[in-house]
């Protein structure tokens, strides 16, 4: 099944639920810095959107609220933005890591990090 492409509010939900398991709508709802925090029917409807796409699903009603999880992990959210960006260059992986290091956000430990499952991933694709 396809990763669904997940908005920035959608982002801040599945954080929300992906940080304390399960949450009401207005839980996910007080989760947003309160200068900030959309209005409570946003996140429902938003929260609905996700479960439309089966990133979240209702796991219980308690009195007249639904309570939700995520349905999809943090690093599959993860693994469909790093491809989507990736697409905007092409798949070409280049760009971006010269601008992580131009920007001081890639360390060399990120890199020895790095290597090391390169060469993990070399040794399993040798084993085949």
């Amino acid at each position: 099944m396809p990763k669904p492409k997940l908005s920035k509010l959608e982002l801040h939900i599945m954080e929300a639920l992906w940080t304390h398991d399960q949450a009401s709508i207005r839980e996910i709802q007080e989760t947003f810095p309160e200068k900030r925090r959309p209005a409570y029917t946003t996140i429902q409807t938003t929260v609905y959107r996700l479960e439309g796409k089966n990133a979240v699903r209702r796991v219980k009603k308690v009195g007249n609220f639904h309570i939700f999880e995520a349905a999809i992990s943090r690093n599959a959210a993860q693994r469909r933005l790093i491809e989507d960006l990736l697409a905007l260059f092409g798949g070409r992986t280049q760009p971006v890591m010269a601008h992580l290091i131009e920007s001081g956000k890639l360390t060399l430990e990120d890199v020895k990090e790095a290597e090391k499952v390169l060469r993990k991933l070399a040794r399993k694709d040798k084993s085949k």
